[in-house]
């Protein structure tokens, strides 16, 4: 037992395997709403929610046994929140490419992202992305998944083709409501594990309401959903007819992936003291890197979107989880989540809407980070905010901020501001614009 828990970074004396194994159980009770968002976003797009489930489970366990054994890190991954709701309603429902491009598409990104973990040009990446802008986007995809959740809970609905206004108050709507707010309070009481138990409310409240639809049949327990209809589908046809814009989403997925799993390893581990005290490097980022782009290379495979490194991690090394035998544990915990799917498949949109909600307000904090007393910083920031929720696109946000940041600096004289990698990434989105005019 002792050479094992050594593998997962454990030492006697040092860690308790009562407060890790705790610290995974609280880290996997927070996050893992996913188990009942993700099937029900990328089910928008017409693939089967059975085996988007055992998908979702099968890659979260996948990545974060990587995370475990490999960067010995207590860090957990899964289907992230925002790159998932890129997927379903920019990629497919919007853009109009299939489930199956846009799972080729996934597996390109964590392709990439494992050369470049390989390599280690991940530095010139991060460094060449001004800090405001990547406050930004974070602040405009929480804007935009909080949008979908209150469009889904019906609090919101379409006036007409252009205007969204209140929805009409009704079953569904009103236990929408009554989870956000319900969420907002256990949040605020600190519970471990608030939006979990949110859902289970509100789906519990939802079934004498008619909400929560129970199928005939229904068992609590069953066998695991083939992942059959979703694995292994991606289609490469986009790749061989040189299509530019599917080239840009699949730099728009590494770049979302890559920052979100940063600023996630960044603040989690300087917060829990897991910096080097002279250089200021985290432990291990490398290796939680490679975690990270195993994970969304299996996922795609298995048939579900980008898997990242979850920033809910952070309650699990809250409760003094260090090592990978906390990350071990939530691995675990998810593969016996995985003869659970009826219970989590039954979950309506309404129980959901907090889940998302809570998310937006989780990622939208960092505005306070943007600097807004300088214009070309600020503008740039606000177009890229403001845009993902108005638009229903998340790339579009990130490129019409970068093209921005880039000629607001020219305009104004402040040109050396502006890296050479910005530079580059600036002209490939412009050709973005005009190749079809061409």
């Amino acid at each position: 037992m002792q050479k094992f828990l050594s593998i997962l970074g454990f030492e006697a004396g040092k860690h308790s395997v009562r407060v890790e194994l705790l610290a995974g159980l609280t880290t996997f009770l927070t996050m893992s709403y996913i188990l009942a968002v993700n099937p029900f976003i990328l089910g928008e797009t017409g693939m089967d929610k059975g085996a988007l489930f055992s998908a979702t489970v099968v890659a979260a366990a996948i990545a974060t046994l990587v995370m475990a054994f490999y960067a010995r890190l207590p860090f957990a991954l899964a289907s992230g929140m925002g790159l998932n709701a890129f997927f379903a309603y920019t990629l497919v429902l919007t853009l109009g490419y299939t489930w199956q491009q846009a799972l080729a598409a996934v597996l390109f990104e964590g392709i990439i992202f494992i050369l470049l973990t390989l390599f280690r040009v991940r530095e010139a990446i991060v460094n060449a992305i001004p800090a405001n802008l990547r406050y930004a986007i974070s602040v405009g995809i929480g804007l935009f998944i909080a949008y979908i959740g209150l469009k889904n809970g019906g609090i919101i609905v379409a006036n007409d083709a252009t205007v969204t206004t209140l929805g009409q108050w009704n079953a569904t709507s009103i236990l929408a409501a009554l989870g956000i707010l319900l969420a907002g309070i256990l949040m605020a009481l600190k519970l471990r594990g608030a939006l979990f138990y949110t859902i289970i409310i509100i789906t519990l409240i939802g079934i004498p309401l008619g909400v929560t639809q129970i199928p005939e049949g229904f068992s609590l327990v069953s066998l695991p959903h083939s992942m059959a209809p979703i694995a292994l589908k991606m289609d490469f046809s986009c790749f061989l007819s040189l299509d530019i814009n599917y080239y840009v989403i699949v730099f728009t997925l590494l770049f979302m992936d890559l920052f979100d799993t940063l600023g996630t390893l960044i603040g989690a581990s300087t917060s829990a003291g897991m910096v080097d005290k002279k250089t200021g490097k985290i432990h291990g980022l490398n290796r939680a890197l490679m975690a990270d782009a195993i994970g969304t290379t299996a996922g795609a495979l298995c048939g579900t979107s980008t898997v990242t490194t979850y920033v809910e991690s952070t309650t699990g090394i809250a409760a003094g989880g260090r090592t990978g035998l906390t990350s071990f544990t939530v691995a675990m915990l998810f593969l016996v989540a995985l003869f659970f799917s009826p219970l989590f498949l039954i979950i309506p949109s309404a129980a959901t809407t907090s889940a998302l909600v809570i998310v937006g307000v989780l990622m939208t904090k960092t505005i306070t980070n943007v600097n807004f007393n300088d214009f070309t910083e600020a503008v740039p920031a606000f177009i890229t905010i403001i845009t993902m929720p108005f638009t229903a696109s998340i790339s579009e946000g990130i490129v019409l901020g970068m093209l921005s940041y880039v000629l607001i600096k020219v305009c104004s004289g402040k040109h050396k501001e502006v890296s050479l990698m910005m530079y580059i990434l600036a002209a490939f989105f412009i050709l973005k614009y005009i190749a079809p005019l061409l």
